[in-house]
């Protein structure tokens, strides 16, 4: 039976809304996108556009190609560029903004839930500053195959459509060509968009701004006089739970701005991020970012810095007791979330008080080894209390096998108090340590063949991260060490 739940939809019949533009106009501006020239389709994610009931062939259409590289628009589309401010590296810039993205509208699938289409590279907005509003193929291609990523590892994320790609020329450290890419979340709102009206004295649009997100994403903080304490104390708990689900597959953001982070608790503006390799606290995937800042161990308190600026930008609807209060949730939050995920690695089910003194020391042999991350913690499904044999492939990642083994003793005492079994443990590990993420080498070999006309590796690798828990044996590759050549990387901002 051809139910509406499980129909494909044809580009003419996506609806488009966007709530957003109706918003008084100090929140946006009216911007039409500027198009591509002769643009060509790179890559397209049947998993995303199943989330707005768009079939998989429509994306073989001139028609989509002329909205994804933003020389067409569809009906309902009212393409906007949001306003906002924000803390960069911990100095408030009082104004910033949608400079390279235009939001097309809102698209609610057969389910009743909303998502918004946005071009990301679509050219100049009144928020574009000294920036020319492009984005060039390296960057799509990062965003697009990293936010899939992310999505297949259970982390909240943007989820990106598409990329669109030209021959046109785009300035940055060299000349490079310019793409789109479509993305989409059921909002953009971010911190810094609070921040901008706030700073600017602008309570009224700060408690509009605020109701607006309340009655679209946060039902749950009700309809009564405390809704906006309940509303930040809920973005407080999303913002603790996202950062530990970052922590513990090894993901650095890299740019960890208050206009960089979602008010609805998603991963937002993929740039300079990276997946641990060796084990280092201290990572810095950022090469822009010489204090480290937002460092790998620094993310969980930076998160934490957002959200005291959140608080601030919040004053004049939250007391400052329920601000406070939220607040101090944080940390506690944050532990919680960060432990159950990492025990959840380690195949424990029944948590014990000395669970998180294991995980510490776990860590910080890794740090002091520099073993790699991923592939330690994929090799730790094999071990079990009943057997060594299988033990020799997590061994093999340390330089001291004793400190490794004195770990392994205390592991292997506490699996004994579990009641699962070997075989039940060790598929629920293969569930949460995946075996593929995306590193910044393979990633960059992608890049490096699209620059050349060759979009075969963007498809073939999104393909294996779309699958991150499985062996996929025919991909083992993907799974290896990173090559010597791949310490050279260097990624910035403009990545």
């Amino acid at each position: 039976m051809d139910t509406l739940a499980q129909r494909h939809r044809t580009l003419e019949e996506l609806r488009f809304d966007n709530s957003f533009a109706r918003l008084p106009e100090a929140f946006h501006e009216r911007r039409q996108p500027t198009g591509l020239s002769h643009p060509h389709l790179i890559a397209f994610s049947d998993d995303a556009a199943s989330l707005i009931d768009l079939g998989p062939g429509e994306s073989r259409r001139p028609e989509f190609l002329g909205v994804a590289s933003g020389n067409a628009l569809l009906s309902g589309m009212e393409p906007i560029a949001a306003i906002y401010a924000g803390h960069q590296f911990g100095t408030f810039v009082t104004q910033l903004g949608d400079g390279r993205a235009i939001l097309l509208g809102e698209v609610t699938n057969a389910a009743g839930e909303p998502w918004e289409l946005q071009l990301k590279g679509s050219g100049l907005t009144a928020f574009s500053r000294f920036a020319d509003g492009r984005a060039v193929l390296r960057s799509t291609i990062r965003e697009y195959l990293c936010s899939e990523a992310m999505h297949a590892l259970g982390i909240p994320t943007t989820r990106a459509l598409a990329i669109t790609g030209s021959a046109d020329r785009v300035y940055r450290e060299t000349i490079e060509t310019a793409a789109v890419l479509v993305r989409m979340a059921p909002t953009f709102v971010r911190f810094g968009s609070f921040e901008l009206f706030a700073s600017r004295g602008r309570t009224a649009e700060v408690r509009l701004l605020a109701d607006y997100v309340i009655d679209r994403f946060f039902p749950s903080a009700g309809t009564g006089d405390d809704r906006h304490a309940r509303f930040f104390d809920d973005v407080v708990t999303r913002t603790a739970q996202l950062m530990a689900a970052w922590q513990a597959v090894g993901f650095a953001h890299g740019v960890m701005n208050t206009d960089n982070f979602s008010v609805v608790g998603l991963t937002l503006d993929y740039g300079p991020f990276g997946f641990l390799d060796a084990y280092d606290p201290n990572f810095i995937c950022n090469h822009s970012d010489a204090g480290g800042r937002y460092a790998f161990d620094a993310q969980p308190t930076i998160g934490l810095w957002n959200c005291h600026a959140l608080a601030h930008a919040l004053q004049s609807l939250v007391s400052e007791s329920e601000r406070n209060a939220s607040l101090a949730t944080y940390a506690a939050t944050y532990r919680a979330a960060f432990t159950a995920r990492m025990r959840a690695k380690l195949g424990l089910l029944h948590a014990q008080a000395d669970d998180a003194a294991l995980i510490g020391d776990l860590l910080t042999l890794l740090a002091a080894e520099r073993a790699d991350y991923t592939r330690f913690f994929r090799a730790l499904c094999d071990i079990d209390v009943t057997s060594s044999a299988a033990d020799d492939r997590a061994a093999e990642l340390f330089g001291d096998r004793d400190g490794w083994y004195a770990w392994q003793q205390r592991y292997r005492a506490r699996l004994a108090a579990e009641t699962t079994t070997q075989a039940e443990r060790r598929a629920a590990k293969r569930q949460v340590n995946p075996k593929y993420v995306l590193r910044n080498h393979l990633a960059q070999v992608a890049i490096e063949r699209a620059q050349i006309g060759d979009l075969a590796e963007i498809a073939r690798l999104h393909d294996v991260l779309r699958r991150p828990f499985d062996e996929q044996p025919e991909n083992e590759p993907y799974a290896g060490a990173p090559p010597d050549w791949a310490r050279d990387i260097s990624i910035s901002c403009s990545s």
